[in-house]
């Protein structure tokens, strides 16, 4: 079996690599209301970018931190921060399963894009399949457009966000390695952390009484005797999954793991229910249904087509 083709293996990271995100996803929620958002970002990635750099000098691969693509490698940053942030923040007024169902729009996304940036040809099914996707979306939000939450769109916005992303990565993997492409991310990360621990490190924004506001502009550092650990995992868990997952789409036909990145949900609606007491209900359940089944639908569609524009990259 070529190394490409180990699908049973790369099957059984990206499964593992699912299971340990959903426990990083967990301690966000648990430890929310004593950390900042950004104090997390900022040790998540000093630590991540610590574990990458050994990780490279013992399998002896070289360490890039240049890019070819300046202004794209800018913009993808931008949005990878921003969209995960916009992630996070969705933990603090929703049910974990939920923003990690209303997450996985991204591929839907990814599509539409692909068809507008990359000029790929979709055909009926997949649009169909992107239909699908987006009622599924819809029946989750169950949107009261009289008294509507719009923070309940965040984690659409990570989606949105990340899909462009990866059509920016689809362009810039031709010249920078997936390596060089995470380096770059958290070096970009550690310096937009530390321009907000400047602007609003000190809490004296934190004036509202909202557990989302309050996520983002909370007094950095003030409980790390209690969340110094956790964060600590988070960043670890970061790295590690990164390795698994980028080890996993190497090793094996992308076409063929990407549909277990959806094991996730079966781990974030456990979390939930064991750690926070959450339940989906039955509007949250159909509209997962439908968000998983046209995802996978996708992946099998391009698969057949032979365009893996989805599949090519994790989704998480």
């Amino acid at each position: 079996m070529s190394a490409k083709n180990n699908n049973p293996k790369g099957i059984i990271l990206i499964l593992i690599a699912m299971f340990i995100i959903s426990i990083q996803d967990a301690i966000m929620k648990y430890i929310y209301s004593d950390v900042s958002l950004y104090e997390i970002y900022l040790i998540r990635t000093l630590i991540g970018f610590l574990i990458i750099i050994l990780f490279l000098k013992i399998t002896n691969r070289p360490i890039i931190i240049t890019t070819h693509y300046p202004f794209l490698t800018s913009c993808r940053v931008i949005l990878f921060f921003f969209g995960f942030s916009s992630f996070y923040i969705s933990l603090t007024i929703m049910p974990l399963a939920t923003a990690t169902a209303l997450f996985f729009v991204s591929p839907f996304l990814i599509t539409i894009f692909a068809k507008f940036f990359l000029k790929e040809q979709i055909g009926s099914r997949r649009w169909l399949a992107v239909i699908i996707g987006f009622i599924g979306v819809y029946i989750i939000l169950d949107p009261n457009y009289d008294n509507f939450d719009y923070l309940s769109l965040t984690p659409v916005f990570c989606a949105l966000c990340y899909a462009l992303s990866m059509i920016i990565i689809k362009i810039t993997s031709v010249k920078d390695n997936v390596y060089s492409q995470i380096l770059q991310f958290y070096i970009g990360a550690a310096i937009f952390s530390l321009i907000f621990y400047f602007l609003i490190g000190d809490g004296q924004y934190n004036t509202i009484d909202h557990p989302a506001y309050q996520f983002i502009f909370r007094k950095w550092f003030s409980n790390l005797n209690i969340t110094l650990p956790y964060l600590i995992a988070i960043g670890f868990i970061a790295a590690i999954s990164f390795i698994l997952i980028f080890t996993s789409y190497r090793i094996a036909s992308p076409a063929v793991i990407s549909p277990f990145e959806y094991s996730i949900m079966i781990w974030a609606t456990s979390y939930g229910f064991i750690f926070f007491n959450e339940t989906p209900d039955l509007k949250t359940i159909i509209g997962m249904v439908l968000i998983v089944c046209g995802g996978i639908y996708i992946f099998i569609r391009e698969k057949a087509q032979d365009q893996l524009v989805v599949t090519e990259k994790p989704l998480r």
